[in-house]
């Protein structure tokens, strides 16, 4: 059996790029380049929203990469994570950080959708806007929040990332692994 899994690890950490280095743009140039190029605050809205409504399909492609390779990762690695000291930890803080992260994409997306259609000068939209009506202002300011609250979170498991690869090396697994042990082995006696 091979001890390679390079495709898993590789949907992992693409989607992972992909998901951070798409927010991180958004919230950056494309947020900047609306705000630069927009004139009113309708058109700077209609502009930010085409952008992100024509990324979240990719988003969400990348998205699910990470989430599949991850949950290969964690399956080959099952042994790693009940018997290295540290890696189970670990492992537990990149699961709540992505669940942070997952959530603060799906909540940007639903208040992006609702600044797209308040700003919207598609009549079906204009209807379905008025049915529904929102406060513009927070709803902007909401979605800013949202928009920068992906990159950092993403970002943070660039870094749980790197450290789930600092604790596969051999000269972490073996004293990690024997401390379990001991400790298992101190709590049985």
């Amino acid at each position: 059996m091979s001890e390679r899994n390079t495709l898993i690890r590789s949907l992992h950490d693409a989607g992972l790029a992909a998901w951070f280095g798409g927010s991180l743009m958004g919230a950056i140039g494309l947020n900047g380049a609306a705000q630069d190029e927009g004139g009113t605050e309708a058109t700077r809205d209609r502009i930010s929203s085409s952008g992100w409504a024509k990324w979240a399909p990719v988003n969400a492609a990348a998205i699910g990469a990470h989430l599949f390779g991850g949950g290969g990762l964690l399956a080959v690695n099952a042994h790693r994570v009940a018997t290295q000291q540290g890696v189970a930890a670990s492992t537990t803080a990149k699961t709540v950080v992505t669940a942070a992260a997952l959530a603060a994409t799906a909540y940007a997306r639903v208040l992006g959708k609702k600044v797209e259609l308040a700003s919207s000068s598609d009549p079906d939209d204009v209807e379905q806007a008025q049915k529904h009506p929102i406060d513009l202002d927070k709803a902007r300011r909401q979605l800013a929040y949202a928009q920068w609250a992906v990159p950092a979170l993403t970002g943070c498991l660039v870094v749980l990332n790197a450290l789930h690869g600092e604790q596969q090396r051999p000269v972490e697994q073996i004293p990690g692994m024997w401390e379990r042990a001991r400790s298992a082995a101190h709590f049985t006696s």
